[in-house]
Parts: C-alpha cells; sequence; structure tokens
C-alpha cells in the first residue's frame, strides 16, 4: 500500500512540472511562414480532417508536403485525425482547410497541451509506474525514486510540450513492449512495440534488440519444439499489426512507396543540422557531406552502425535475458544515433537532450528549472558523488580482466567519477557561454557546434560502458555462482 502511495505522489509530481512547462512559449510561436512544430501538428489534424487519406502522404495543391507534409508513420497520422475530430467539435476554425494556416490562440494552446497530456496519462506514465514496480531485487524507496527519475526527465518534458511531438506516445508503447517480453508475455510486448514503431520510426533503434531477444528465446525453447511454435505466433502478431496499421497505404503500390520515401527521407543528406553524432561532429575537421557521393555516405553510415552494434546483439541472441536486454536496448539507440544516415535531433530523447534545440524555442527557464528538478532527484537517489565501486557501475568483471595483465588497473571508478564531473561543469558552463555571450563574427554557430562535439564525446563514451557491460555480463554471473 506504501509503495501505491508513494507512487500516486510521483506521478503528480510528474503531472504538476509538464503542465508547468506547458504554460510557457512553444515551438514558432509567431513566427512565420512556418510557424514551428506546434503548427505542424495542427497542421497534420487539418490535413487528415480535410482530405481522402489517400492523399496524406501526397504533394497537391490542398497539401503542400513543403509546408510540415507527414513524414510520420500511418499510426501518427490516425492520431492526429482522432485530436482533428475533438478539434472540430469545439472549434472548425482550428483546422478549417487553408486558412487555418498559422492559427494562434489560447484557446488551442490550451487544447494542443492537453492532448499531448491526455496521452502521457493513457500510454506513458501508466507504463513508467508499472515497469518501476515490476524492477525485481530492489527497495520500495528505490521502485519510486526511478519513477521519479524517470517522469522528471526534462528531456521529454520539454520537447513534448514546447515542440508537441507526442513522443511519450511511442516511448510508452515501447516500453510497454519492454514489459511484455521481460514478463514473458511475449505477444502482447511484440504488438506493444509494432505500435511503437508504427508511431514513430525512430523507435527502428530499439527494434534489433526485441528482434534478437525474442529470436534467442526461441533458440532457448528449441526450433523444434515450442520455439518454434513462438516464433510463428511472433511472425504473425508481427504481420498483422504492421497490415492493419497500414492497410489502406497497401492498396496500391505507389501508395506504399510515397510513405516510405515520406518516413526515410534519404534526399536530405547525411545530416541536416547540427546533431551530436559522429558525422556532424567529423565534419568540423572533415566536409564528408561534400567530399564523398551520396551513396558512399549512406553504405559508411550502415557499416559503422551494424559493427558497432554487432557484439551486443549476437551476445543477446545466444544469451538472451532481461537484464541483457535491457542493456542492448540502450547500446543500440546510442549506436543508432551515432552512426546512423540522417539523423533527427529529437531521437536523443533516447539518451538525452539538445541545447541550441531549446534555446531557439525560447525554453531556456523550463529547460533550467526541469534539469534543476532532475538533478536533485538523482542526486538525492542515487550515488552520484558517493562512493562508486566496480560492482555498482557494473564493471568488476571486466576490471578482473584486465588486471589479469596490468594488476595496477584499479582506477577505472574513481576516473568515471572525474569524467563525469567534468562532463557536468563543461554542459554548465557552455550553457552559461551561449546564453550570455555572444559568438564571434567568424564563427556563429561555435557554441551549438561545441554542445554537439561534447555530446557527442559523451555519448561514445556510453557506448564503449555499456558494451563493456553487455559482454563481460556472463562472466560475471558464472564468478558470483562460484561465490555463492
Amino acid at each position: 500500500m506504501e509503495k501505491w502511495y508513494w507512487m500516486i505522489v510521483v506521478v503528480l509530481m510528474g503531472l504538476t512540472v509538464r503542465w508547468a512547462v506547458s504554460l510557457n512559449s512553444y515551438s514558432g510561436a509567431g513566427k512565420p511562414p512556418m510557424f514551428g512544430d506546434y503548427e505542424a501538428q495542427r497542421h497534420w489534424q487539418e490535413v487528415t480532417y480535410n482530405l481522402p487519406i489517400k492523399q496524406w502522404y501526397f504533394n497537391s495543391s490542398d497539401n503542400n508536403l513543403q509546408y510540415w507534409g507527414l513524414d510520420y508513420p500511418p499510426l501518427t497520422a490516425y492520431h492526429s485525425f482522432l485530436c482533428a475530430y475533438v478539434a472540430k467539435f469545439i472549434n472548425p476554425d482550428w483546422i478549417a482547410l487553408h486558412v487555418s494556416r498559422g492559427y494562434e490562440s489560447q484557446e488551442h494552446k490550451l487544447f494542443m497541451r492537453t492532448t499531448v497530456l491526455i496521452a502521457d496519462l493513457l500510454i506513458y506514465i501508466p507504463a513508467v509506474v508499472l515497469y518501476c514496480c515490476c524492477l525485481k531485487e530492489i527497495s520500495i524507496k528505490k521502485k519510486v525514486a526511478n519513477a521519479l527519475c524517470i517522469l522528471l526527465y526534462p528531456g521529454l518534458i520539454l520537447i513534448d510540450y514546447g515542440h508537441f511531438q507526442y513522443n511519450s506516445v511511442s516511448l510508452g508503447f515501447a516500453l510497454w513492449g519492454v514489459l511484455g517480453v521481460s514478463c514473458d508475455w511475449d505477444l502482447l510486448g511484440s504488438l506493444a512495440f509494432c505500435l511503437a514503431i508504427n508511431y514513430k520510426q525512430m523507435e527502428l533503434y530499439h527494434s534489433l534488440p526485441f528482434f534478437c531477444f525474442l529470436l534467442g528465446k526461441c533458440f532457448k525453447k528449441g526450433l523444434k519444439g515450442k520455439g518454434c511454435v513462438l516464433l510463428m505466433k511472433l511472425v504473425c502478431i508481427v504481420v498483422a499489426s504492421f497490415t492493419l496499421c497500414w492497410l489502406p497505404f497497401f492498396t496500391e503500390w505507389e501508395q506504399t512507396l510515397q510513405v516510405l520515401r515520406r518516413l526515410f527521407p534519404v534526399d536530405r543528406g547525411l545530416f541536416e543540422d547540427k546533431v551530436a553524432n559522429v558525422w556532424c561532429s567529423f565534419n568540423i575537421f572533415l566536409k564528408i557531406k561534400d567530399i564523398l557521393p551520396r551513396h558512399i555516405q549512406i553504405i559508411i553510415s550502415f557499416c559503422f552502425t551494424f559493427l558497432s552494434l554487432l557484439p551486443a546483439c549476437i551476445k543477446l541472441t545466444l544469451q538472451p535475458s532481461p537484464k541483457g536486454f535491457k542493456f542492448t536496448l540502450v547500446s543500440c539507440a546510442l549506436s543508432f544515433f551515432l552512426f546512423s544516415f540522417q539523423v533527427h535531433e529529437k531521437s536523443i530523447l533516447l539518451v538525452s537532450f539538445m541545447l541550441p534545440l531549446l534555446l531557439k524555442d525560447e525554453l531556456l527557464m523550463p529547460s533550467v528549472v526541469t534539469m534543476m528538478a532532475f538533478f536533485v532527484a538523482c542526486t538525492t537517489f542515487f550515488p552520484v558523488f558517493g562512493k562508486t565501486s566496480e560492482e555498482e557501475l557494473k564493471l568488476k568483471s571486466f576490471c578482473i580482466s584486465v588486471r589479469r595483465y596490468l594488476p595496477c588497473f584499479t582506477f577505472l571508478p574513481k576516473l568515471i567519477q572525474y569524467l563525469f564531473l567534468t562532463s557536468v561543469t563543461t554542459m554548465l558552463l557552455l550553457t552559461l557561454m551561449t546564453v550570455t555571450l555572444d559568438p564571434p563574427r567568424k564563427l556563429p554557430d561555435l557554441f551549438s557546434v561545441l554542445v554537439c562535439f561534447i555530446s557527442c564525446m559523451n555519448f561514445l563514451f556510453f557506448l564503449v560502458y555499456f558494451n563493456i557491460i553487455i559482454m563481460w555480463d556472463s562472466k560475471h554471473g558464472r564468478s558470483q555462482k562460484k561465490i555463492n
């Protein structure tokens, strides 16, 4: 009973922070001709309500794809249609074809904020609470602490309530999927994750861990017996869910191709904006985007992405476990973000958020407040600045292996602690510089480039860190059994 009491308190705190942030400015407010992501979501409601479904993804006089054309999978379009249906009852002017472009009012702002909050309440927040309650071998206090830190995560709050991206829907479905397959409800978990992919294509970042974990389960059960039955059921669930979501677009081959073109804009090149991934950071020193042909960029990007996630995926397939599955989710998400082609800056919501994007949309104060709340919650409940042992960092097995050849290798925990403090201090200084100083005239993008580059270095570190944990996990497990 005590656990649920504190979970309710945590949820209310999360909702309070969300609503407080929603009272601030939003992306593109009063900035023609595009009016930002707020207008994008409103425009999608306008398009889906007023045009036949076959025209949603096609360029026409009624649907100019250069003006916030739909570029997310069908479930996002259906969600926009549902919101538009409600908006029509409240005020038809909000979604009137053509004439509603750039529509801004306090009533409509309240409506849009409410749609994000409802999505949180229906899908994301219940998944977070149940996930934290299902965590094994930790105290009630730690379960509540996990829920609090997740619900106070600034990136998701600021982007969803400042940009109306509804990332909570896809992330919520993905978390339901993680819950399902971790608790051996494999069919329900697969269905939930299919819904996540069909809502936002960035969930493909998590697709390989799901595939490898479930395939590993099938191998473990035996492909000549129960494993084969499970595999067939999983195939049926995936095919059925994708077919139902895409059915209106399967009537004509050109329809299907056009939706895919919108979802995967290869023509935009290796990267479009300043993103904290390897290609954008490397481009500072060598303009690979201009030197190499696009098809070579695609091949190089694919090879680096594939090679960086391959060890973790092979390990998960051969030794499937819920713990390994969760670590591989993070590792693969980082691999895709760091190395894949045409990365969207908001896809780092799976890991962190970007300062320049928030400053551009006048979300500095909400950023500072939510970051402080998140940081206080993390440092209160977790030993960020306390003694960090090899065991707490899950690096004991790795360190034992290294010490066989380098007996003096005892400094890693201290090094990681110093790196963490250096990273936090550097980002605080960069934030202050970005806000208070004007960049040099010859280098107008200096601060945003520095933020991206340093963030990229941090993400690379975590990619290596999580891969070490994944690859040395079984050795650690065996040594623990011997000790026991």
